[in-house]
């Protein structure tokens, strides 16, 4: 069994309330004068710590909280060290199970095989299950720009290990993608991990290939339904249209990309550019260009978005 994370029991109002009021009279109050008002939030500071019942003289003496804190910290990092020697354990204990599944004969019907899927956890269910038994390779379209960092951080790991597996990766993205900080940042990692990904100046549809035998691409404009595809002849197909797309697209040198973006934020701020302005130009959502203003304004030391185009213009003047 995995080691439970030990519960941390925090006060709320009542109980704070109640804990200043002790502190208020000195830290040291008889338990019939405290009691009586509130029995409840009494025993739920007993059972927090925050305060000590003394029998011999019937009195509650208030704890100091660091002591508490401190105490709850040393729990939770015992804890998280006994789950992380777990975490490691557990795919050694199904080392056996994963070498008879990969060595097994699949029995899929290879005429005619197009699965709609609608609902969007087994859509994702789905994704993951063909992600972990891809040997080979894995082809990606993935149009639209900025990705969402929800999507960049949960699947870092994943792709780590797929590629420590020796499986071939390819990624087209858009344009966009090279103006987004956390996007390129994250193109750079998993490039420095064997990825290749490149830019395609071209419109072109979302598509994943794995071991070029099955495909899945959206099966409605909002991609609330995708469509796995078994058919080798469609397959084959979706595969040729993505080299060509490939072969047409720029290659990228990610690790890069993050300083030029910086860059460019910073010249079209000292051109005058708002934010706004800035963001249409380069493809990027305000709120991504928002962040690339707040460490230009920090590593010029300005407080208004007017101080910080003068001092830039300034310091490329003196350049």
């Amino acid at each position: 069994m995995a080691a439970a994370m030990p519960d941390l029991p925090l006060p709320g109002e009542a109980e704070r309330a109640l804990y200043a009021e002790v502190l208020a009279q000195g830290g040291r109050v008889l338990f019939r004068d405290v009691a009586h008002q509130d029995a409840a939030t009494v025993l739920r500071l007993l059972e927090i710590g925050l305060l000590v019942h003394h029998t011999e003289d019937a009195t509650l003496t208030a704890v100091n909280p660091r002591t508490i804190a401190e105490r709850h910290a040393a729990d939770l990092r015992s804890a998280g060290t006994r789950l992380l020697l777990r975490a490691e354990e557990i795919p050694a204990s199904l080392d056996e199970l994963v070498r008879a599944y990969d060595a097994a004969p699949r029995k899929l019907e290879r005429s005619g095989g197009v699965l709609h899927i609608q609902d969007l956890e087994e859509i994702r269910s789905r994704m993951l299950q063909l992600e972990a038994d891809c040997q080979d390779e894995c082809l990606a379209a993935q149009p639209g720009g900025a990705r969402p960092a929800e999507h960049l951080n949960g699947g870092l790991e994943r792709l780590r290990r797929l590629l420590a597996r020796g499986t071939r990766l390819l990624v087209l993205y858009e344009e966009a993608a090279r103006h987004d900080r956390p996007t390129a940042e994250y193109a750079a990692t998993i490039t420095d991990w064997g990825a290749r990904l490149r830019i395609l100046h071209e419109p072109f549809s979302r598509m994943l290939i794995f071991d070029r035998a099955t495909a899945v691409i959206p099966a409605a404009a909002d991609h609330a339904t995708a469509a796995i595809v078994e058919d080798p002849a469609v397959v084959a197909f979706l595969v040729s249209g993505f080299e060509r797309d490939w072969e047409r697209a720029e290659r990228v040198r990610w690790q890069a990309i993050g300083d030029q973006v910086h860059e460019q934020v910073g010249r079209m701020l000292t051109q005058g550019l708002t934010q706004k302005a800035i963001a249409s130009r380069l493809g990027l959502s305000e709120r991504t260009v928002a962040g690339h203003i707040a460490r230009l304004r920090e590593l010029h030391d300005a407080e208004t978005l007017f101080q910080l185009g003068w001092q830039m213009r300034g310091a490329r003047g003196a350049e």
